[in-house]
């Protein structure tokens, strides 16, 4: 019996999860310009996907990878939500 498949997918649907409520966060309390920190993460889950030689740890990884890739576009999408009022803006007062 091999469970990887399923391994590879929970973990899929778990990176998913969580990166929905982060970008979400990051938006509100750094705006877009935080984008640079997800293309380093993504850099370096790259990175370690293709030096680690178990089929799961590297699988999981570039999935992290293209999921912090996929929450740039996020980030400057979740600035249009906040413009259209779907989400709260930060107050500058603070």
């Amino acid at each position: 019996m091999n469970i990887a498949g399923i391994i590879i997918g929970a973990s899929s649907f778990l990176c998913i999860g969580i990166f929905h409520p982060i970008v979400i966060k990051a938006e509100y309390h750094f705006g877009t310009g935080c984008w640079w920190v997800f293309l380093l993460a993504a850099i370096g889950c790259i990175t370690a996907s293709l030096l680690i030689k178990s089929l799961i740890p590297s699988t999981i990884f570039g999935v992290v990878a293209f999921s912090c890739l996929w929450s740039i576009v996020e980030l400057f999408q979740q600035k249009k939500r906040v413009e259209k009022g779907w989400f709260p803006q930060k107050d500058s007062k603070k």
